[in-house]
Order: structure tokens, then sequence, then C-alpha cells
């Protein structure tokens, strides 16, 4: 049996091939896996469990359909759905994760995050990961009318891509929106283990950190699917 692993998804109304295409995953290859893992960013935005998504209807129901197959699903927060909640688990079947969190993988423990917590060279968006992590900011935003919170989700998805723009120019793009080594090297030591599955950063590989550590970073699903599969004799990951 294999344990799957994805993240980056940002499931959007604007690629619904997208989205069709890990419904096909859902109703396929995931229903023989031991468990699914959703590191963070399924939706490319997300203001809260009322929001009458059609993607989010599509896939609470694909999620509900593979809980009831009995396969186990597990979700953890992203920088783009970091407001999904309780309700929204609830009708889809998944089991909501800290971030991070260990897990077992096959007798190794394992530590798994969205991975934005490991770019802190990117000390503008830590500062907003903090203030929209707050649990009082989160109860006021949630408060306002749908309209309003649609509203604030398109313009700080305007104000991201115009900064990503910039980054660009300055050729800073690539060290600012990848993972801080020195981060990397705290988070290893902070949990003693010597496994790491992260998303985020869209940059899919299988890092050797030394010491016996090992990165492995999911890939997005913006022009295909990205799949890491895990069981007892090791990991592959591949493109959909």
């Amino acid at each position: 049996m294999t344990t799957l692993f994805v993240s980056d998804l940002h499931l959007d109304p604007e690629r619904p091939e997208i989205t069709e295409l890990f419904g096909r995953f859902l109703d396929g290859e995931a229903r023989d896996a031991d468990a699914l893992y959703i590191l963070g960013d399924l939706f490319e935005a997300w203001v809260g469990d009322d929001d009458p998504s059609e993607a989010g209807s599509f896939v609470a129901s694909k999620l509900r359909a593979l809980a009831d197959a009995g396969v186990p699903s597990y979700f953890i927060r992203g920088n783009r759905d970091f407001l999904l909640g309780h309700d929204y688990a609830r009708s889809a079947g998944m089991t909501l994760l800290p971030d991070p969190a260990v897990v077992m993988l096959y007798g190794k423990p394992t530590l798994i995050l969205h991975g934005d917590l490991l770019c802190m060279d990117d000390a503008a968006y830590q500062q907003f990961r903090a203030q929209t992590r707050d649990p009082q900011w989160q109860v006021q935003f949630l408060s306002q009318p749908l309209a309003a919170r649609l509203a604030f989700a398109a313009q700080a998805r305007a104000a991201s891509k115009a900064r990503y723009g910039e980054l660009v120019a300055k050729g800073m793009a690539e060290t600012i929106g990848d993972v801080a080594p020195a981060s990397v090297r705290e988070w290893f030591r902070r949990y003693g283990i010597h496994q790491m599955i992260h998303g985020h950063t869209h940059r899919p590989a299988i890092h050797d950190e030394g010491d016996g550590n090992t990165r492995i970073v999911l890939g997005d699903w913006y022009e295909q699917g990205s799949v890491l599969r895990v069981d007892a004799s090791g990991m592959k990951l591949e493109s959909l």
C-alpha cells in the first residue's frame, strides 16, 4: 500500500481542467492508498466555509466518497486557504492537522508542513502571515459579508502577483521565494527527525540536506498534477 502527498493545487474556476484532474485522481489512484495528505493551497483562495464555491463543493463530494471508501485524508492549511475550517473539513470527511505536524510513515517519523514557515527570508510575507493567523483577526474577517471577503482575496492575489513581479525584476524571486537553509536546519534540529515533506515553493525535488536529513518538496498543479508516493520500500515524486 502507498501513502500519497499532494499540495499547491490552487483549484480555481479559471482552471476547471485541473479540478477535474484532481477529481479523477481521487476516484482512481487514491482509492487504493493507505492515506492521502494535502499539504495546503488546495484552493487558490478560501474566504470562509460559507463560500458557495463550485470547486469547493466538487472536491468535498470527492473527498467524502474517498473517506466512505475507507481511505482517510488529512489537510494542512496553506497560505491561500488558511481560513478553511472545521465545517468544510467535516463535509469533506477529512482531518485537519496543525502546521507543522509529525506523522509516522512506515516506521519513519516525518515532519510535514505547508512550507511557508521555512521561507524566513521573505520578511514582508512572514509579517502578513503572522497577522492573518491571529485568531482575533480571523474572527473579525469572517464576520464580514461574503462579498467583502471575496474582494479582499482578489486584492490580496493582485498584490501578491505585483510583488512577485517586482522580485523578478530585481533578480530576487529565486532566493526570496525559496526556503531559507537556516530555517530548514532549525526545523530538523527542533524536531530531532530526519525526513521532511512540504510544498509552497513549487520547486519539486528530493534534497539531501546532510546529516542524514532528507527534504521532499511537492510540486504544484498549475499545469499538471504532482504527487509523492511513499511506501515501505521508499518514495517517488512524479507528475501526473
